[in-house]
């Protein structure tokens, strides 16, 4: 299949990498699977055994309504928790072909929405943020958009990072959450070239 370069000739690419089915469900599973992987997992709580404190027994067995052994019981103000948090790893296991499968189909259907553009460059030389607001105006794209490249320059990074909602990644961090919260994803022909050279 070819994609439109915009003010260059059309770039021929693989039907496998850019034109294959929508795939919800596994999108949907490595998406979350990749939110997951990036929380921290630091949560700790104390236990009632790892409370500091006495164990001693602080009433009597019968006779003072309900019984009690010490006052590091979760009934208690200040007690440990019941089930406490520990630090833990959220990660989920993805298989690398299945990830692959999954960005392929996030990338088919940006095309077949008409949310992928493509260009040869972004054309930014200058680290200036009206520099970027109007090549986003030629490229007729708004609200959350990411700008992929292969070798993004200082100027392009620079130019971007005070326009609300827009991105620059290098095409070795491109990831499905990045992918599937843009509403219009700009590559470049390099980039795109990268990306079908890792999926094929």
């Amino acid at each position: 299949m070819e994609l439109n370069v915009i003010g260059a000739k059309p770039l021929s690419v693989s039907d496998e990498v850019f034109g294959g089915e929508f795939k919800q469900a596994l999108i949907h599973q490595v998406v979350t699977a990749y939110q997951a992987g990036g929380r921290a997992g630091t949560q700790s709580q104390l236990s009632r055994g790892e409370m500091s404190g006495t164990t001693k027994k602080f009433k009597k067995q019968k006779g003072g309504g309900a019984r009690h052994g010490d006052y590091r019981a979760p009934i208690f103000v200040g007690g440990g928790r019941t089930f406490a948090a520990k630090p833990r790893s959220y990660e989920q296991k993805v298989n690398r072909k299945a990830y692959r499968v999954a960005i392929r189909s996030i990338l088919s259907e940006l095309i077949r929405q008409d949310r992928l553009k493509i260009v040869d460059n972004f054309g930014v030389d200058t680290p200036k943020t009206k520099a970027m607001v109007a090549k986003l105006a030629e490229l007729q794209v708004s609200g959350r958009v990411l700008l992929v490249s292969e070798d993004a320059t200082e100027s392009v990074f620079l130019a971007a990072r005070n326009i609300p909602y827009v991105h620059v990644l290098d095409v070795m961090a491109l990831n499905p959450v990045s992918l599937v919260g843009s509403d219009h994803v700009v590559m470049t022909v390099e980039a795109v070239k990268k990306v079908e050279e890792w999926l094929a």
